[in-house]
């Protein structure tokens, strides 16, 4: 018989375990960017967000409020002219929030409260931004959030010397935060007037720009690690994790510019009508923003196959663990290069620094890239089917930019099908949280199989 009796209050010295804590780390960040992907559809459905005329359908504002959150930039129409300066905030703001991370800003709000952290939270704030000590991971937040302020505020001073000459002190000042931090959070919303193509063979913003790129892409953790390191290397050592990172980035990035100055050299519709500097200021800014940035200074639906080819490949590795960027991530690629050559040159170990790489790490480089490959390919499948007149380059191109975050694109997003539109959201919020953390959230809590050990079998042909 069910008691009509008041539920007794709990036990002084036990109480309930906070909602959160009731979620694992991987579970909590794919709930929270949902929940954040929700409040942004309903914030651009308020009025005066967008501009009169625009025709933006209730699927539109929710690409856009993903996009936005997800720091990729596919846009179904100019945001410049789409959106007000309302809603240009707005999308500002949730690039902001989408870029240091939801969790982040939940741990900053509960220091302005006083409220303390517990390990949970630590637990979950570590599994965002990849951080490797979870006693330190609450100092390290205030240390992200600072010198992110300290990134964007650069970034916005230098193109202010661009842009308030050109547009007067509001509208420069304004185009210059908005596009700091759509280049830091490699978020690729574009609302300057005339788009950045004008500044093709302008070093002062494309450089900015490229640097914003980079800084963001290459994750807090590498950021700080080569900044104390800079200021004592007695002390603090470089990580191999930070020079694994930061030579795959530099040998993407040098290879990519190379390889578009050979090929769009002459491409009137890209590098061909510019001049010499011009071609390795242009060559050099697309080979660093598919590395998750999507702003671009030339027309990318104006080159070549083998260009595009390139684009893709770059777009599919992204940016760095732990960082605003998306794709299966360098250090995994390093590993899995790394691991390959090993295995062809009969070595056991892969040795990278001096230091053994533990197996662990190469089977997670693995399932991280099988997932990828997986998700892209059967996204891309459904993109084809579900628009059916849109060329197959055009829709791998977009398929490969939403699952990496990137926002570049051969400007098809507004020609795409509310299925297809629909496809790329999801595509964009599972390469945000990543495919891995997201399989990993339906995971029980302590798995299950743990301490059962299996015998082995070698009679299994591989390759």
């Amino acid at each position: 018989m069910r008691s009509n009796l008041p539920h007794p209050p709990p036990l002084p010295g036990r109480p309930r375990r906070p909602v959160v804590s009731r979620f694992t780390p991987p579970q909590l960040i794919a709930v929270v960017y949902l929940v954040g992907i929700a409040l942004g559809t309903a914030l651009l459905h308020l009025p005066g967000v967008t501009t009169p005329g625009a025709a933006l359908t209730s699927i539109d504002r929710l690409f856009t409020a993903t996009s936005a959150i997800c720091i990729t930039g596919l846009v179904v129409a100019d945001t410049g002219e789409t959106f007000t300066r309302a809603g240009q905030l707005v999308i500002m703001g949730l690039a902001q929030v989408g870029g240091l991370g939801i969790l982040t800003f939940g741990t900053l709000f509960a220091f302005l409260t006083g409220r303390r952290v517990n390990f949970t939270e630590r637990q979950h704030l570590v599994q965002q931004i990849n951080a490797l000590d979870v006693g330190g991971v609450v100092p390290l937040i205030r240390i992200i959030f600072l010198y992110t302020v300290v990134g964007e505020v650069a970034g916005a001073l230098l193109l202010a010397l661009r842009f308030v000459p050109q547009f007067g002190w509001g509208e420069g000042l304004y185009h210059a935060v908005f596009h700091a931090i759509s280049a830091y959070n490699n978020a690729g919303f574009v609302v300057v007037p005339g788009g950045m193509g004008q500044y093709a063979q302008d070093p002062l913003v494309s450089l900015t720009i490229s640097a914003l790129i980079l800084l963001g892409g290459l994750g807090f953790l590498v950021q700080l690690n080569v900044l104390t390191h800079l200021l004592n290397p007695r002390r603090n050592r470089l990580l191999v994790y930070s020079k694994l990172t930061l030579l795959t980035t530099g040998l993407l990035v040098v290879l990519g510019t190379v390889l578009l100055l050979v090929l769009e050299w002459a491409n009137t519709r890209t590098l061909g009508p510019l001049a010499p500097g011009g071609k390795l200021l242009a060559a050099l800014f697309q080979s660093v923003t598919p590395r998750s940035g999507g702003l671009a200074t030339v027309d990318i639906a104006g080159m070549t196959s083998a260009s595009l080819f390139l684009l893709i490949a770059l777009m599919f590795v992204g940016a760095n663990s732990g960082s605003t960027g998306g794709g299966i991530k360098t250090s995994t690629l390093a590993i899995l290069v790394g691991s390959a050559w090993n295995m062809v040159r009969g070595r056991g170990e892969l040795i990278a620094f001096g230091r053994r790489v533990e197996s662990e790490n190469l089977v997670r480089a693995g399932t991280v890239t099988t997932l990828y490959a997986l998700l892209v390919s059967a996204a891309f499948f459904a993109m084809l089917a579900t628009n059916p007149r849109l060329g197959f380059t055009e829709l791998l191109f977009e398929t490969v930019s939403a699952a990496a975050t990137v926002g570049l694109s051969l400007n098809t997003t507004p020609r795409i099908n509310d299925a297809g539109l629909l496809i790329l959201t999801a595509l964009m919020y599972l390469g945000r949280i990543g495919p891995l953390t997201f399989a990993t959230s339906f995971s029980l809590r302590g798995g299950q199989g743990r301490g059962v050990k299996y015998p082995p079998e070698r009679d299994i042909l591989v390759g």
